[in-house]
């Protein structure tokens, strides 16, 4: 036991380096997920793409639909970068379709993705939809009379007055002006501000995958806005880190008398009430960025990949999660065009496997990402949503032998 605390002093003291601006991410832990991550592990590795959150947190005690508490926001992905409006040939797939993804239909049928991808709250998807449209207009991007705008959605009704409507058409303007490259932020912000994922506080999450030049040395980065799934469910790199953690389940932090119906226990609730776990439900929104020239039916096989890493960490599409992802590719520049010709590259079938794997990889370390970024959030109705302990995921880790 004293060596094993050793062992987890010495990996915090390491990562502490990293400075106060951002907890450890799971390259900075070494976790043995596999691949190789990108100079960033994020999304934005594939060259031009822009991420932007606009956050609002606000209030704190009982429910007052329209006034609050408030734990939400929206997430903005730009393909090229606000500053190009070139299309990119984009598909999208749904392991369970409880939730919403808006212009799929035309992603289908002309396989190209025209504009940013929005995330937000499930009950704000229209007018971050609509706000899409307008920014799209104020910009004088004039690809056709029309649009019809990627927005994707998870439920933060349980920290968030959901039903008071608080994400603003200014809301999604802050997100799409203020998206830039870079390590975009991770864990509560923006579309993922109030959500939880595994059993413990989810959002953000973002990882990336880099292929050896003998494989075409592409790049698969992956962002995913996390609220699926049950805390016994939880893996990290094969170890069931949601058994090792069966406490710190969510909490009501008041000291209220808690009603007899209540399926949620007080925080200050004896502990041996920690191991109820909740049914899975929630959803998942991942976006795959790649700069590998591949054509809409080779990345809806990308899409479908997505799904592995979800499994991988213990997601497996319940009747109640929308599990929806769109993937894209940022080569082949200047194919969507007036001319009545276009000449594209197109990566061969044969070569595509490694790109299936860093998919699935990226997927799992950005969902990893997301839970080791998010803090403990208390919300709506005092509800409480604990951080997944650092330490004690290390030590889950050694336990099973799966740290370097």
């Amino acid at each position: 036991m004293r060596s094993l605390s050793i062992t987890l002093a010495l990996l915090l003291a390491g990562v502490s380096s990293l400075g106060a601006q951002r907890k450890p991410r799971e390259h900075d832990l070494k976790l043995p997920i596999g691949g190789t991550p990108g100079a960033l592990n994020a999304i934005t590795d594939v060259a031009g793409v822009e991420v932007g959150h606009s956050t609002i947190i606000a209030g704190s005690g009982t429910l007052v639909v329209g006034q609050g508490p408030v734990r939400t926001g929206v997430t903005v992905v730009h393909p090229r970068g606000r500053a190009n409006h070139d299309p990119v040939f984009a598909s999208w797939f749904a392991l369970n379709g409880n939730g919403e993804m808006t212009g799929t239909t035309w992603i289908t049928e002309s396989g190209f993705l025209e504009g940013p991808i929005g995330i937000t709250n499930t009950h704000s998807v229209g007018v971050v939809r609509d706000a899409i449209i307008k920014w799209e207009v104020s910009q004088k991007n004039v690809l056709q009379p029309w649009w019809l705008p990627v927005v994707a959605e998870t439920y933060d009704g349980g920290l968030n007055d959901i039903n008071g409507f608080h994400v603003k058409e200014s809301h999604a303007f802050a997100a799409l002006d203020g998206a830039a490259g870079g390590l975009p932020a991770e864990g509560a912000v923006g579309g993922g501000t109030g959500m939880r994922c595994l059993g413990f506080k989810g959002g953000i999450g973002t990882a990336s995958r880099t292929l050896p030049a003998a494989q075409g040395g592409y790049t698969v980065g992956v962002l995913v806005q996390c609220n699926f799934g049950s805390r016994r469910d939880l893996r990290i790199a094969g170890v069931p880190v949601g058994e090792e953690i069966s406490n710190l389940q969510p909490c009501i932090a008041n000291t209220e008398p808690a009603p007899a119906s209540a399926t949620v226990r007080r925080c200050d609730a004896p502990t041996d009430r920690d191991a109820t776990d909740a049914p899975e439900q929630g959803s998942i929104i991942v976006v795959v960025a790649t700069d590998a020239p591949l054509l809409p039916h080779q990345l809806k096989r990308v899409a479908t990949r997505v799904s592995l890493g979800i499994g991988r960490q213990g997601g497996f599409g319940g009747n109640g999660s929308g599990d929806i992802f769109v993937a894209f590719s940022t080569a082949n520049t200047n194919s969507w065009s007036s001319d009545s010709v276009s000449s594209v590259r197109m990566v061969n079938n044969e070569r595509l496997s490694p790109i299936f794997q860093a998919t699935a990889q990226a997927t799992e370390a950005a969902i990893t990402n997301a839970l080791l970024a998010a803090e403990t959030m208390t919300g709506a109705n005092d509800l409480r949503i604990y951080a997944m302990p650092l330490d004690r995921m290390l030590a889950a880790m050694r336990k099973y032998g799966r740290l370097p």
